[in-house]
């Protein structure tokens, strides 16, 4: 399966410079499984998306075609062939 994940700018850094990655994952997909795949080929950004438990952080949005991943059970957000996940940092300000 092919997922592409959308990186945004305060983390692409972290990901090469990219803000688009193409990432190959065995079916069926998890938003779990996506982030592992992640994991092995941007080490720093795995740090900025997942806890040391693997849990999401809460700072940090996973969108998966359009929908906030916690209404579709988190990391265990199941993801379709060509599923787009979209990585938005919460941001806060005074």
């Amino acid at each position: 399966m092919r997922i592409t994940v959308l990186v945004p700018g305060p983390l692409r850094e972290k990901a090469g410079g990219e803000s688009r990655l193409e990432v190959e994952v065995a079916g069926p997909a998890t938003l779990g499984t996506l982030l592992d795949a992640l994991a092995q080929r941007y080490p720093a950004l795995e740090r900025r998306l997942r806890d040391e438990q693997a849990g999401l952080r809460r700072y940090v949005n996973f969108y998966v075609d359009g929908e906030e991943c916690r209404h579709r059970g988190g990391p265990s957000a199941a993801l379709r062939d060509r599923a787009e996940v979209q990585i938005i940092p919460s941001v806060a300000g005074g």
